[in-house]
C-alpha cells in the first residue's frame, strides 16, 4: 500500500529511520510503498493532510496544536533534540546590556518570534537582567545559521538545534552560548511528531501501523549500528561523505525515540503556549488529538 509523507523542511539526518527503512527494503516487505516529500514551505504538509493528498506529515509539536483542524491526529514523537537560541560569544556583553541585537532566522513571523523573544526574557530573567523585546530584532535569512553568524552585523541565531547547529559550531571552534530548555525555562518543542488524519486511520490504520512497526525497527537498529545509519543516509541522499556531517549523524541517532502516541508528553509545551496566547485549543480539543 502507498503511503506518501510530507516531511517538515528539507531531508536531513532527523529522517534517518525512514530512510533506513526505504533503503533497506522493509517497507516494502511489509507491503508499503512509501514516498518522502519535501515541502516547499514549512507548513504545507498540514494543508494537505487535510485534504487527503498525502497520508502522514512529519512537523514539530508546536505547529501541531498551531495548525489544529478537526480530523487531526498525532501517532506520535519520534525524535527529540535540545533547540534554542545560539548567542555569540563577541555578542554576549550585548545581551545582557540590553543592547539592540539582531537574531538570524529560517522564518521570521509573529508566531515564532514570540517564542525567541520569551526564550531570551526567561533566560535573563534566571540571570538576573532585563531584556526588553524593542531591542531585539528577528531577521529572517535561512539556514545557514553558524555561516551567518561569522558575519559581523548578527548577534545571535533562533531556530537552532544541538544536533545541527552545536555540532557545527564545537566541529568549526565557534564559540557560543546555547541557550535551550535548561537555559531558560520553558517547555522544549524541538522534537519531530508524526501526524495522520482519523479519515486516513479510517482507510489505512492497518498499513500505518505497519510502518509504524517497521520504523520502530529501523530506529533500534541505528541505535545499535550508527556506520550503517552514515552509509544508508550518504546513499540515500547521493551526498559526499563528510566529516562533520558524520558527528551529526552520529549525534541525531541518539535522540530517536519509539513512536507512540502519548497525550501526556506535550502538555507542558500546550500550557507555555496557552501562556503566550499563541492558541486557542480547547482542553477537549488537546484529547482528541491523540490516538487510542
Amino acid at each position: 500500500m502507498k503511503l506518501k509523507i510530507a516531511l517538515e523542511w528539507f531531508l536531513n539526518p532527523d529522517h534517518l529511520p525512514f530512510i533506513a527503512g526505504i533503503e533497506t527494503g522493509k517497507y516494502k516487505q511489509a507491503g508499503l510503498d512509501v514516498e518522502l516529500i519535501e515541502p516547499k514551505e514549512h507548513y504545507d504538509g498540514f494543508e494537505v493532510l487535510q485534504k487527503g493528498e498525502i497520508d502522514l506529515h512529519i512537523n514539530e509539536p508546536i505547529h501541531l496544536f498551531e495548525h489544529y483542524f478537526k480530523d487531526l491526529k498525532s501517532i506520535g514523537c519520534f525524535f527529540e533534540t535540545k533547540g534554542g537560541v545560539m548567542i555569540k560569544e563577541s555578542s554576549l556583553h550585548k545581551l545582557r546590556n540590553n543592547e539592540h541585537i539582531r537574531i538570524t532566522t529560517p522564518a521570521s513571523n509573529p508566531t515564532t518570534n514570540k517564542v525567541g523573544f520569551e526564550i531570551l526574557k526567561r533566560y535573563a530573567q534566571k540571570e538576573g537582567f532585563e531584556l526588553d523585546i524593542q531591542n531585539v530584532d528577528f531577521i529572517e535569512t535561512d539556514f545557514y545559521h553558524l555561516k551567518n553568524l561569522q558575519k559581523d552585523d548578527f548577534d545571535g541565531a533562533w531556530l537552532c538545534f544541538y544536533n545541527f547547529e552545536v555540532i557545527e559550531a564545537d566541529h568549526i571552534g565557534f564559540k557560543h552560548l546555547f541557550i535551550d530548555q535548561h537555559a531558560s525555562p520553558y517547555a522544549n518543542f524541538s522534537a519531530l511528531e508524526l501526524m495522520t488524519t482519523e479519515s486516513t486511520l479510517l482507510n489505512k490504520r492497518g498499513a500505518i501501523e505497519k510502518f509504524i512497526a517497521v520504523t520502530n525497527e529501523m530506529i533500534r537498529y541505528l541505535g545499535k549500528n550508527t556506520e550503517f545509519g552514515k552509509a544508508v543516509y550518504y546513499d540515500y541522499t547521493k551526498s559526499k561523505k563528510d566529516e562533520l556531517m558524520d558527528k551529526i549523524i552520529t549525534d541525531t541517532i541518539t535522540r530517536f525515540d519509539y513512536i507512540k502516541s502519548d497525550s501526556q508528553r506535550w502538555e507542558n509545551l500546550y500550557n507555555f503556549l496557552h501562556e503566550l496566547e499563541l492558541i486557542e485549543l480547547t482542553p477537549e480539543q488537546y484529547s482528541a488529538i491523540w490516538i487510542d
